[in-house]
């Protein structure tokens, strides 16, 4: 009944987390979205953000991803739905309710080509001792990235964890101008063997990095 009314208006539930805060899903136009106040989380614009990064990647000889934040794994539906890629994902979010209603409300489910892991992604990638062949790094709460994902102690960590001919995708800002700290970040993703590109604006919002080995 939900869907069907959301075609009429949108129909939305709240779920507190202790660390995301409010979050709302919402049924609009016959489709589910988590969102918190101000932002799309999950299977919104923010799926197309990224599906516009993944579109830039090769995925054909990609056997294993790493999602830092998984939100409501709409990138993972985009992966599977969308590109075909049944390999192998791990995905790690710091938020249990989070990760319980990508279960839940979207119906995400572990399996041997997926691992949800509840962690910092901080602490993730700081223990982390595994290659991988792409990177996806979603990493906000509301609206911010977080300023120690800014910081470039996260991003050779980041490096060390991709592999030679790997791929880094970072949903970076949704400011109009970027900051000093996400300049630097920028500056130094150009010195580590890789091509990279920023796109702005896309779905016209959202600054998009994209990083590739030679």
């Amino acid at each position: 009944m939900s869907k069907i009314l959301s075609y009429l208006y949108p129909i939305t539930k709240k779920v507190h987390s202790d660390v995301s805060g409010t979050l709302e899903i919402t049924w609009y136009n016959g489709k589910k979205h988590l969102n918190t106040k101000n932002a799309n989380y999950s299977y919104g614009s923010l799926q197309r953000i990224l599906k516009f990064g993944l579109e830039k990647i090769d995925l054909k000889n990609v056997n294993f991803i790493l999602l830092l934040g998984l939100g409501g794994g709409s990138v993972i539906e985009t992966l599977r739905h969308d590109f075909d890629y049944s390999k192998l994902i791990v995905a790690v979010d710091i938020d249990p309710v989070i990760i319980d209603l990508a279960k839940t409300e979207f119906h995400l489910k572990e399996s041997e080509n997926l691992d949800i892991i509840c962690d910092d992604a901080l602490n993730f990638m700081t223990s982390n001792t595994q290659q991988f062949d792409v990177i996806i790094i979603d990493l906000f709460v509301d609206i911010e990235v977080p300023k120690s994902f800014l910081e470039l102690n996260f991003w050779r960590n980041v490096m060390k964890a991709s592999a030679t001919n790997g791929a880094v995708i970072f949903n970076a800002s949704l400011e109009k101008t970027k900051s000093n700290a996400l300049i630097a970040v920028i500056d130094f993703l150009k010195t580590q063997f890789y091509t990279t590109e920023v796109y702005e604006k896309v779905n016209q919002t959202n600054t998009l990095i994209i990083a590739k080995g030679f």
